[in-house]
C-alpha cells in the first residue's frame, strides 16, 4: 500500500512538473475557437481577453496574452513583446519581432498549436480552419480596411486580412504559403463568410511577457 502511495506521488509530481514546463514555456498559440461572431472580437481589449481566457483554462498562468491583430491605428507587430516564443510542446517559434516576420520563423501546421496542444485543421481536413484572422501585411503592419471595422463587425459588410497557418493554400505563391498575409475574407465579417473560405474566426496569440 505505501509503494502504491508513493508511486502515485511521484507521478502526480511528475504531472504537476509537466504542467509547470509547459506554463513557463508556451507563449504562442492559435485559439481553439474563436469568439462566434465572426470578426466581431470585441476589438483588440475583447481579443486579448479572448486569450488570456483561453489560456488560463489550458493551465496557463502568470503570462499577460496579446492577439496578433492590427487596426486602423495599431500594427499586430508592436503589440506582441520581443520574443522568443515557443508553442505548447516546446518548440521556438521565432526568436523576435524580425524573426518572425522572416523566412527564420518555424510557423507550421505542425507547430501553430492551439492552446491545449492540438493539431488546428488546415486544407485538406474537414473543416478546414486555416484562415487565421490577422488584419496584417507581411510584415505585420496594418493594412487599410481589412480589419472588420477594429474587429468589432460581423455583418455581410467589411472585410479582413488573413493568414495561412498551416503554410498552405490554392497554389505556390508567397501569399498562399503566408502565416499572416493571404488573402481577404470573401462575403462580409460573418462566421459563415470566415468559413466560406476556410477559416473559423480564429487568430494567433502571442505572450507579451
Amino acid at each position: 500500500m505505501r509503494r502504491l502511495l508513493l508511486v502515485t506521488a511521484a507521478t502526480l509530481l511528475a504531472a504537476a512538473g509537466v504542467a509547470s514546463s509547459q506554463d513557463a514555456t508556451m507563449s504562442f498559440f492559435v485559439t481553439s475557437v474563436g469568439s462566434g461572431k465572426g470578426a466581431d472580437l470585441g476589438g483588440l481589449k475583447g481579443a486579448d481577453a479572448h486569450c488570456a481566457s483561453l489560456a488560463e483554462a489550458a493551465g496557463i498562468t502568470g503570462k499577460t496574452w496579446a492577439a496578433y491583430l492590427s487596426t486602423s491605428d495599431t500594427d499586430a507587430r508592436d503589440r506582441i513583446g520581443k520574443g522568443p516564443w515557443f508553442d505548447a510542446k516546446g518548440v521556438k517559434i521565432a526568436d523576435d519581432v524580425a524573426s518572425l516576420h522572416s523566412d527564420a520563423n518555424a510557423i507550421t501546421k505542425q507547430t501553430a498549436l492551439d492552446e491545449k496542444g492540438e493539431v488546428v485543421n488546415g486544407r485538406g481536413d474537414k473543416p478546414n480552419r486555416h484562415d487565421i484572422l490577422t488584419g496584417s501585411k507581411p510584415d505585420g503592419t496594418k493594412i487599410a480596411d481589412q480589419t472588420c471595422g477594429d474587429w468589432t463587425m460581423s455583418g455581410a459588410e467589411g472585410a479582413a486580412m488573413m493568414g495561412h497557418h498551416d503554410r498552405t493554400g490554392l497554389d505556390d505563391s508567397a501569399a498562399a504559403k503566408s502565416w499572416n498575409s493571404s488573402h481577404a475574407s470573401r462575403g462580409g465579417c460573418n462566421q459563415e463568410a470566415l468559413r466560406g473560405t476556410g477559416g473559423d474566426g480564429l487568430f494567433y496569440c502571442f505572450a507579451t511577457n
